[in-house]
Order: C-alpha cells, then structure tokens, then sequence
C-alpha cells in the first residue's frame, strides 16, 4: 500500500496546522484526559467543571495513517521534523483559537493554552497524566468554555480525541509494499472507523 510522506512547504505561508477539530474517532488514535482545577487526572465521567481543560496528543510522528480517497487507499505520516515545524507555525501565526468540530462547523470558545514537545518519554509532564506518546509528538491543552462541546465531552463520550485540519504537501512517495500484520491490523479499525466518520457526516447533513 502507498505511503506518502506529508511535509510543510516553506515556500506557502498556508502550509501547515491552521485548526485543531474535536473529533469522536481521532485519527492519531490516542484520546486525552480531562483536568480540574487541582491539576489531578479524572476520567471523562467524572472530570470537575472548573478548569475545563482537555490535555492529549496533537499530533504523533511516524504514525501510519490510513486514508481513503475514492477508491484508492493509502497512509500518510509526519516526521518529528515536520511535527515541530507544524507545532511552531501554528502558534506563531496566531492560530491558538482556530478550533472546528468533526472538521465540519467551525465552534467558539475552544482555545489552545499549552503545547511542547515529547522530548524525553519518562521526563515528560503527560506522564503525570498517564499519556504515553512517543519522543516527537505535540501534546496541547485545551480549554474548552464551550457548553456543548465540554458536555459532549464530559458526559456524552461523542467527543474522544484531537485532529487536527491543514495543508501539507506530500513528500516522494514510497514504494507499495507488503502490509505488515500490525499494519494490517491497525488499516482494518481505520477502515471501520471511516464508515462511522462517513455516517456522521451525512447525518450532520441533513
């Protein structure tokens, strides 16, 4: 199967992260956690309203991404080189409170108020909430004063993980080659997964 490098063109002052999107089914595969305000870990059912922040990877370096366009399948990823250079140019070009949901309606009050880079895994502040991500990935915390957002959240469970929305160009494509069994694995759950993402957007259509 193809697999396409995605890279930011230098040359594009759009090429980039230009919106973080609160998604159910989040495509880098790691959903986040939600903190009071003591700064202590809950899980989504039973987080604090005060601080309102959700904490999770942006985006993880190296991660075979399955994609779909028409009938033609095939991953992407990010190196950690282009995942910093994306972490960087977002918040330099202001883009701190550009948030949509489903990567369908653009929502207000969704504002990115901390971000780094993985740099050492057992050093590293998402240890205190039990994130486990790989050296390279942005990791960003969210406040959400958004009423529908955080309750969708905090107590519907339809909003589970980040993705986030841009343009990248696409580096020389590598050779197809065989799928291994953990890719394999991984292209089936993405598979589903986008027949899900697909109904909800027709729903949301309607």
């Amino acid at each position: 199967m193809k697999i396409i490098e995605l890279i930011i063109d230098e040359t594009d002052e759009y090429s980039g992260v230009d919106a973080i999107s609160l998604v159910e089914y989040p495509a880098i595969e790691e959903n986040w956690v939600a903190l009071n305000k003591n700064n202590k870990e809950y899980k989504f059912k039973s987080v604090d309203d005060d601080k309102r922040i959700l904490m999770g990877a942006l985006l993880v370096p190296n991660k075979m991404i399955y994609r779909k366009d028409g009938d033609e399948e095939y991953y992407i990823h990010f190196t950690k080189e282009t995942v910093k250079k994306a972490s960087e140019l977002y918040l330099q070009r202001g883009n701190a409170n550009n948030a949509t949901y489903e990567h369908i309606k653009e929502v207000n009050g969704v504002s990115l108020v901390e971000s780094w880079i993985v740099e050492d895994k057992d050093k590293d502040k998402s240890n205190l909430y039990d994130l486990d991500l790989p050296v390279g990935t942005w990791v960003g915390a969210v406040k959400v004063n958004n009423e529908a957002l955080w309750k969708m959240a905090k107590e519907d469970g339809t909003i589970k993980g980040f993705s986030i929305e841009g343009f990248f160009a696409e580096r020389a494509q590598r050779p197809k080659e065989p799928i291994s069994e953990e890719l394999e694995t991984e292209l089936s759950a993405a598979k589903k997964l986008l027949k899900i993402k697909e109904a909800l957007i027709k729903m949301s259509q309607k």
